[in-house]
């Protein structure tokens, strides 16, 4: 089974999500570096454009009410 773009790109944001949040607990981020920056730069070109902040901010809030509960 292939995946499609779609779900390689909610598996990049969630897996950028969950380092940033490591990096951010060491403080080893660049001053002023946003979870949107980081995870900007580590989406691949070829599916840049399934990429919007909305399914950022959701699967943020997913993975964050699936942590928590």
């Amino acid at each position: 089974m292939t995946l499609t773009n779609k779900e390689k790109i909610v598996a990049i944001i969630s897996n950028g999500i969950a380092v940033f949040s490591l990096l951010q607990e060491r403080d080893d981020l660049p001053k002023n570096t946003t979870m949107y920056d980081f995870v900007l730069k580590i989406i691949p070109e070829d599916i840049k454009s399934e990429l919007s902040i909305e399914l950022i901010d959701e699967i943020f809030q997913y993975v964050s009410s699936a942590h928590s509960s």
